[in-house]
Order: structure tokens, then sequence, then C-alpha cells
């Protein structure tokens, strides 16, 4: 359940009121814990005895290493099952918070309270929990809800432009695999500010949990929501594996770019749709330069893509804008000549 917090986080009160918890345990970065834990502390009102849990801030923190800490801090406070662990973040803290939860002793309770705009409108929906493995993005993880979901809004107000940003670009995903409306109610922003993209936070969010209702695990249409992220990841991953993270929705915009112009070249799309999509997406973000991982780097990550079957990369393609295939497999010729479009967009 998803629920948009007042300014006295009442809603909050009542959840943690009416629940029978141990002790909360509230997973932060240094960035969430300098601008939104005095928020978040400030206006929650609880006798219940709360630890602060902090990471350093980076996609780069979500590994293995992190999660085993995050663990052995919850046995040494002799957290118990019916303890709660309070996710206060963006993607990683979401992600990682959710997936430490859901395997300290087999499952505790967990609440996402996302304060980027990539969390509330993707990363905290959906119950996907994980890690990455080596350079490989959210190889380890689990499925499990979060027993709520509270957005408060204002936190935006404490994000840089860039992050800011990177969140936009899953709105956009969203648009373009199920709405066209709000697609081109997305593109109509000239500049993107915390108070031009509010008023579109909550479609994104319903478009996100609509499709998680109908495939929690899944096998079929939630795979839509990967569009873009097949090339994304790959090149995420690398940017990882050479210690230059970009972030998530700028590899995203790229992977959309590419998988915009994969389409047309697979005859799902028409070239006036490919050239429309790519040139709004060219509008929000930079050219992220490529020039230096090779076709083989690039497609030995998509071979390890976790949608993959019977060793075939399995795309998520757009037939419209507004409808998307999932489980498509393209030529190999199709996939390099979409690298080399885009690589060549920075010459334009």
């Amino acid at each position: 359940m998803i629920t948009i917090l007042n300014d006295n986080f009442s809603q909050l009160n009542e959840f943690l009121h009416e629940k029978s918890f141990s002790k909360i345990f509230i997973l932060v970065d240094e960035n969430t814990h300098e601008y939104c834990l005095p928020i978040l502390l400030g206006n929650m009102e609880t006798d219940l005895g709360f630890e602060i849990l902090e990471i350093e801030a980076g996609e780069e923190m979500k590994n293995i290493q992190t999660a085993n800490q995050l663990w052995e801090i919850l046995t040494e406070m002799q957290a118990d099952r019916k303890a709660l662990v309070i996710n206060l973040g963006g993607g990683v803290i979401t992600d990682m918070g959710g997936f430490v939860a859901s395997t300290y002793k087999r499952g505790i309770q967990f609440i996402n309270i996302p304060t980027t705009l990539l969390s509330m409108c993707d990363a905290s929906i959906g119950g996907k929990t994980g890690i990455d493995l080596m350079h490989y993005k959210n190889m380890v993880g689990t499925f499990a809800f979060p027993e709520q979901i509270f957005i408060f809004p204002k936190f935006l107000e404490t994000l840089p432009f860039k992050e800011l940003r990177s969140g936009f670009a899953e709105m956009l995903k969203h648009g373009l695999i199920a709405d066209k409306a709000h697609w081109e109610q997305l593109i109509q922003i000239h500049k993107l500010e915390v108070e031009t993209v509010i008023p579109h936070i909550q479609t994104s969010m319903d478009i996100k949990q609509d499709v998680v209702e109908k495939d929690f695990h899944e096998k079929n249409i939630r795979k839509t929501l990967n569009f873009g992220h097949t090339i994304g990841h790959a090149v995420e991953s690398l940017c990882l594996q050479q210690k230059n993270p970009i972030l998530h929705g700028e590899a995203v915009a790229m992977g959309m770019i590419c998988e915009s112009h994969l389409a047309y070249l697979e005859n799902l799309i028409s070239k006036e749709d490919s050239q429309s999509i790519i040139e709004n997406i060219q509008r929000y973000y930079p050219y992220l330069d490529i020039s230096d991982f090779k076709d083989n780097d690039i497609t030995a990550l998509l071979m390890n893509d976790k949608k993959n079957t019977d060793s075939k990369i399995n795309f998520s393609l757009l037939s419209e804008i507004g409808a998307c295939n999932y489980d498509y497999q393209c030529s190999q010729k199709n996939i390099l000549k979409s690298l080399d479009f885009y690589r060549k967009l920075n010459d334009a």
C-alpha cells in the first residue's frame, strides 16, 4: 500500500501505533542522514526504541559486504522477528534494506520511505529487493513486499538536479510502455524542477503498481518495466567495473534511446515514433560516452541479463508509444547497429 504523507506524518505514526513492533531500525546513507532523517525524527511519534544504521551513499555500496555488515549489526543489537526496518533513502537504500530485512532470520518486516524521485516512482514499489554481484546489477535478491510505502514529496527538495533528472527517466519509461497520455504530459515539461514533476508522480506510481499487481514474480507483463534496462544495465555495469559509476536514470535514458532505435530496426515501431522518442529523451539527458566500451564488452553483459532464457537475450521493446512487448529476441546485427547508432549521436 502506498500512502502520501501529510506534513505531520500522522499516517506513519498511526501505522507504528497499530503494529506491535519490538524495535525500529532506520537505514540511511550519509545524504539522507543529513537531509531527511531530521525531518523523519522530528515528526515520528513512537515509544519504541530505535537505532540508526548508516551506510555510504552510492551504487557501489549495494553489495554482499554491506549486507553482511548490516546482518551482523542487527544480530549484535538483538533484532528479533518483530523488529521493523525503515528504509529511508533512494533506490540503493530500498533495494539493500529490503534485501537485508527479507533475509534476516528468514524475514522481518520493513517499510520504504523513498527520498528520491527514482525510488518514489519506481525502485521502492513492487517488492523487488537486491544487491549487485561483482559489477552485475541486482543479481542477488528476493521478491518481498514492504509492509507500507510512505511518500513525502517534499523530500525531493533535498535532491541535486542530477538525481531529479535520474528519476525522471523511469517516469518517461512508464509512459512509453503503458500510458501514451502520461508520456505526452511529461514531455511538455520544459524545465525539470520539483514543482513541475510532483503533479505527475501519482500517475507514474500507479502505472508501476498496476503492472506489479498483475505479475508480481515477473513471469510476463512485469518484464515490460525493463524497457531501456537491458542495454542500460550493461552500460551501468561497465561503468561500475571501471569505478566510474553513473546514475541509474542516466543509464536507463541511454538504454531507452538504443532500444527505441532497436524497435525501429526490428520493424516494431515507425521511424517517426522512434525519432520522436529519441529526440525527446535527448532534451533532458546528456550524451553518455561509451566509446571505451567495445561491442563484445556490452554483449557479454547482455548475455547475463536476468530476463534471458536458453542463452538468448530477451528484450522488452515498444510496439507503439504506450505499449510494449516482452521476451522479444532481436538479431545480433540489429543490437550492434543500435549501439553504433548511439555512438554516432555525439557526432550529430
